[in-house]
């Protein structure tokens, strides 16, 4: 199986799954950060989109950032400019000079300029969302490790 296709099948198995809100967190996300190496992450409001994509790709054999900021996947895999579903995305936040991103996988487009982004914490939860394309930074095809 091709690694996107892999890497968007087991990233759909966690559909819905959200971060406990209050005192309480959610150990799924919890071992995805002991898993990747980070135990030192207590609690579920630690931004966990790279987390997710970095445990996923362990999973699926894939390359991974091994960091958890979401611009780390811009050195990971080869750019393309015609993603696939289960490609890397990777996406500015406040501005496209900031240190800040998202990273998820590409779940395909609308007409309206908006791709459809499968991911995790994404409003709290692994979801698929709309985001804008003018925001993405790169599109990457994962090799496997």
């Amino acid at each position: 199986m091709k690694p996107n296709i892999e890497m968007y099948l087991k990233a759909s198995e966690f559909y819905g799954l959200t971060e406990i809100v209050g005192e309480g967190h959610n150990q799924t996300i919890l071992d995805w950060f002991v898993d990747i190496g980070f135990d030192w992450v207590d609690n579920d409001e630690t931004a966990w989109c790279s987390c997710f994509m970095n445990w996923v790709a362990l999973k699926c054999g894939c390359e991974m950032s091994f960091k958890l900021d979401a611009r780390s996947w811009l050195r990971v895999g080869e750019e393309t400019l015609q993603p696939e579903l289960g490609d890397i995305v990777v996406l500015w936040r406040e501005s496209i000079a900031s240190w800040k991103g998202h990273v998820g996988l590409y779940a395909g487009k609308n007409r309206n300029g908006y791709i459809y982004m499968l991911g995790g914490n994404q409003n709290n939860q692994v979801n698929i969302s709309l985001k804008d394309k003018d925001r993405v930074l790169s599109y990457r095809k994962l090799r496997n490790a």
